[in-house]
């Protein structure tokens, strides 16, 4: 006998049920199964996912660059006027594609020590101009000098080499030159013993960043990624108090499970201290949800905005005794050079600091830095990390280049913004839990279900 509407109504009520029960039971599995899963491919050893991604990163990085030209040098050097700025850019090159080395592992202290080689290519499809292009900028070693050398003595033995080698203020550089250095002619004609090459990013090619020692996770995945030590050291020695401390990871990647409220801190060997980053938005990335972290303003904020923030100021001219905000002197930890790190275009700053600059235009989309977290395994899918680089000049009697200044400026030399993107869903299943790609619809479901 053939099933009635009410036949029919029986059994898909009873499937139902059934679909129902084998749901909820297959449910937790299947949370503890993925959850199982990515702890053991977090953990940072030979043969899992996260490790063999990690040794070298899977997607390109490339850092841009735009250059702040100068379009009136004479006039700030004569008359002290305020500097016009026009920005050149981006000028793009490929970073971070070597691979980690002299890898160890510590298995009593569970930890992995390397180091990370730089290097940098420079990608032309990716940029406005060549490397030979040439801008306007200011004179590195000119500027510096009577930062490094107080001594009205000193100086006015500087000055001589100054003026015989035609040094100015301001100079014309090609990208490479600015970049990765060139033979400065001043510090060439002193006949002494110092270093005679500038460059704002100078030594970087053939050079390597660490000893890095960080936590493998394999006895606490919770604790997977977080630098232990850096160049054999807990706390730097160029800040006070906690603000020296070594935090976080190099955030390339987190401990896994991450929720909304949670904090994530890095750091930054380039800018010698630790940042932090707070939940921003859910971003869906090419199928992929992640979480969107952002750098908030109150990490350059002044210690009267943000207490926290009181030993990380050490200086007092351009902060005005640490009442203005927005930048951070980093001299210290780049040998008494007046530099200082700011959001590009003075993003977050004091109205102050930028005054005697022209032809800045800060805005939050171009200008800011995120990090998309996929928030199952921490990996660091999509960032742009920005910065300014800025170079403190202040009058100078005893130099001639210097000598009719009537301000403090804060020279903007370039800003950069490094990047990377990852690959789509399928591909990221694929590589993180190594699952039929038959099933990659549900698998997309079940992450999607995770970042609820």
């Amino acid at each position: 006998m053939g099933c009635d509407r009410n036949c029919g109504l029986v059994t898909g009520a009873v499937i139902g049920a059934v679909l129902a029960l084998f749901g909820g039971i297959l449910m937790p599995v299947g949370d503890m199964l993925i959850e199982k899963t990515i702890k053991k491919e977090s953990v940072l050893e030979e043969g899992t996912i996260a490790f063999k991604n990690w040794v070298k990163a899977g997607a390109n990085v490339y850092r841009q660059f735009w250059i702040f030209d100068v379009q009136n040098p004479e006039e700030v050097a004569v008359n002290s006027s305020k500097i016009k700025v026009k920005q050149r850019g981006p000028y793009t090159y490929r970073v971070r594609y070597l691979a980690k080395d002299i890898i160890s592992q510590d298995s009593k202290t569970h930890t992995v020590s390397f180091q990370r080689p730089k290097g940098a290519i420079f990608e032309p499809s990716l940029s406005v101009g060549t490397e030979n292009d040439t801008f306007t900028v200011l004179n590195l070693a000119v500027a510096a000098t009577p930062h490094l050398y107080p001594s009205t003595f000193v100086q006015i033995i500087l000055n001589v080499f100054i003026k015989n080698s035609n040094s100015f203020m301001f100079q014309k550089r090609t990208l490479k030159e600015l970049l990765w250095g060139y033979k400065d002619p001043f510090l060439s004609s002193v006949p002494y013993s110092i270093p005679t090459t500038v460059g704002v990013f100078y030594p970087y090619n053939n050079t390597a960043d660490g000893v890095y020692k960080v936590f493998n996770g394999k006895d606490d995945i919770s604790k997977v990624a977080r630098i232990d030590t850096y160049k054999g050291k807990k706390h730097l020695s160029y800040w006070p108090s906690y603000c020296g401390m070594i935090n976080g990871t190099d955030g390339a990647t987190f401990p896994p499970f991450i929720e909304k409220n949670r904090v994530l801190q890095f750091f930054s060997a380039d800018i010698c201290r630790s940042f932090y980053a707070v939940f921003g938005a859910e971003i869906n990335l090419k199928g992929i949800p992640v979480y969107r972290f952002v750098l908030p303003s109150r990490i350059f904020a002044s210690p009267l905005q943000n207490p926290d923030n009181h030993c990380f100021c050490t200086e007092k001219i351009i902060s005005k005794g640490c009442t203005l905000y927005g930048v951070l002197d980093i001299s210290k930890c780049k040998e008494g050079k007046p530099v200082y790190i700011s959001l590009p275009h003075f993003l977050h700053a004091s109205p102050e600091i930028a005054e005697l600059i022209e032809g800045l235009s800060p805005n939050e989309e171009e200008h800011s830095t995120y990090l998309d977290v996929e928030p199952i395994t921490g990996f660091t899918l999509q960032f742009a990390q920005r910065m300014q680089i800025n170079i403190l000049v202040k009058p100078a009697k005893n130099i001639v280049a210097l000598k009719d200044l009537k301000h403090n400026y804060l020279v903007p030399i370039l800003w950069l913004n490094e990047e990377a993107n990852e690959s789509l869903c399928t591909s990221y299943i694929r590589t993180i839990i190594n699952i039929d790609l038959q099933n990659e619809d549900l698998i997309c479901f079940i992450f999607a279900k995770y970042t609820l």
